[in-house]
């Protein structure tokens, strides 16, 4: 056992020292935010394509989606992934040239163009908060496997709160390391890197499936008999039951969270606000040298989504078939720590962290960048030089990263207390902002005259209200302020029986709809109109 886990250990070890070496060496020499934030738009489309994969397939997916391939026992999750495709598409050829053309660093400059300081401000403050709290949220999933690393050590299973001084532990260990590089190097060490834990990734992923084959009595035979109930190994998912009345459907369609509805449209408006509006994906995408190339990674990254997410499900049937127990919590996690020979466990915790890191990374230099760009240099310090910009830029991803181990630490105590599953929390935490955002987006970018700056904050609040109102924000809140005995209901507050309760694929659609229809009620002042006009030529 001892001699395992020093092997395992070292392996980990070896896996970090080279990820921050690499990391510092590919960031050497950057000593302005355009170095900092974009790589000076030189790095490699291929390269570019791997750093989206890799802060995609977040620790939140590496062990989430094999959850959810447990619980459902079919790949109705990967339904989403149809829609991310679709919207790939569309990002490329609306969301990326006007990005290229006016040559910004943080995509909320685009903003305060289009419209003026007051849109950007509030575009960048939703970016800031969103992306904190949700990044927060996947960094604690890497935490896992170290608790369940810890109780194989030590022996003995640890109650709910003695785990919490472990996940602060290793939300603070996994940060402090990813921490290092990210404020180091910048983008450049964040996108080399991230080309290497996409390696390790997919290989560690590929391993997983040929283990669990190799130990399921029968292989594939045994896997078909455990797995030969209704709904099993279920690709597409309607949600429409001929029983049911028009209203009836619509509203089981809207409840459920993995439909054929929810890929096409659900999916479809989520990928756009996460992948164009969103600080952390664009900017990798801007590093590359133009913006047909930057289109390119963008495209065979969606393509590519698909059969990974099919095999991270894959991977949580075959789990399903050796455990055959239901409710197991992160079954992946449980697989590799107990199950997992020593040396082969090693590389597939570094396969863990290498999607924990590589979200993260990306999630520090998105952050730093946009309160550098957004909020550093116009309000606090307006004659920053170059220098000045990313000093600040690296202090402010050393306090973006204590804010995340904060936002960690809490999650891991809601998980444990209230049991969530994880794709879920992760997910929708965008859904309540960022169709603000994207419909704000949409406006500025699909039209030339309407949105202005009073009316661009009106359409964001209500785009924020109809989703917690049809999500039952409320009802939650609600609820968690007004606690109750074990086994009594919680108190509503207000759920009329006609209104349907959204799920989280559904969030960014709406608020996305109800943001851009109001916004287009306003137009865009002449003065405007000609600033951003002046400012496409001046890029050009």
């Amino acid at each position: 056992m001892t001699t395992g886990l020093l092997t395992d250990g070292l392996i980990i070890l070896v896996y970090f020292v080279i990820v921050v070496g690499i990391g510092l060496y590919k960031g050497r020499g950057s000593k302005s935010m355009e170095g900092f934030a974009v790589g000076d738009r030189n790095i490699p489309w291929w390269a570019v394509m791997a750093s989206i994969l890799a802060a995609e397939i977040s620790a939140a997916t590496f062990l989430g989606a094999p959850g959810e391939g447990y619980a459902q026992r079919n790949f109705t999750y990967a339904q989403l992934a149809i829609g991310t495709i679709l919207a790939r598409f569309l990002i490329a050829y609306i969301f990326i040239k006007p990005y290229y053309d006016f040559r910004v660093v943080s995509i909320y400059e685009y903003l305060l163009i289009r419209f003026g300081r007051r849109s950007k401000d509030a575009a960048s403050a939703v970016f800031l908060l969103t992306r904190a709290l949700a990044s927060g949220t996947r960094l604690y999933v890497a935490a896992i496997v170290l608790v369940f690393g810890y109780e194989l050590v030590t022996g003995h299973e640890l109650a709910a709160l003695q785990q919490m001084p472990v996940y602060i532990g290793a939300l603070t260990f996994i940060t402090a390391i990813t921490a290092v590089y990210t404020a180091l190097g910048g983008i450049k060490a964040v996108v080399w890197t991230d080309v290497i834990q996409a390696t390790i990734m997919f290989g560690a992923l590929g391993f997983a499936i040929w283990s669990l084959l190799s130990v399921i009595p029968g292989g594939m035979t045994g896997v078909h008999a455990a797995m030969n109930q209704p709904g099993d190994w279920k690709f597409f998912d309607s949600g429409i039951d001929p029983g049911r009345d028009l209203w009836g459907n619509v509203r089981s369609i809207l409840e459920s969270e993995y439909t054929i509805w929810a890929a096409l449209i659900g999916s479809t408006f989520t990928t756009l606000a996460t992948h164009g509006t969103d600080q952390d994906m664009v900017q990798r995408m801007l590093t590359a040298k133009n913006y047909h190339r930057s289109r390119l990674s963008l495209i065979l990254s969606g393509l590519a989504d698909l059969p990974l997410v099919l095999c991270f499900l894959f991977v949580g049937m075959l789990l399903w078939s050796y455990y055959r127990r239901p409710g197991m919590d992160a079954p992946f996690a449980h697989y590799i720590v107990y199950e997992m020979p020593p040396g082969i466990r090693g590389l597939l915790v570094a396969g863990l962290f290498a999607t924990a890191m590589g979200s993260l990374s990306t999630a520090l230099n998105a952050l730093a960048t946009s309160f550098v760009e957004d909020w550093y240099r116009p309000y606090i310090n307006p004659g920053a030089t170059p220098g000045h910009s990313v000093r600040a830029a690296r202090r402010a991803t050393v306090v973006f990263s204590i804010l995340l181990i904060i936002v960690g630490a809490l999650t891991a105590y809601a998980k444990i207390v209230l049991q969530a599953r994880i794709i879920p929390i992760v997910l929708g935490i965008f859904g309540y902002t960022y169709g603000s955002l994207l419909g704000v987006f949409l406006v500025g970018l699909l039209t030339r005259g309407r949105g202005s700056e009073r009316g661009n904050l009106i359409a964001m609040l209500f785009g924020f209200v109809v989703v917690a109102l049809l999500s039952g924000l409320h009802n939650d809140v609600w609820a968690l302020l007004h606690p109750v005995a074990p086994g009594v209901p919680h108190p509503v507050l207000w759920a009329p029986a006609w209104l349907p309760r959204i799920e989280f694929p559904w969030r960014i659609a709406f608020g996305s709809i109800a943001t851009f229809c109001v916004a287009l009620c306003f137009r865009t002042p002449a003065a405007q109109i000609a600033v951003a006009q002046e400012k496409r030529l001046a890029a050009a």
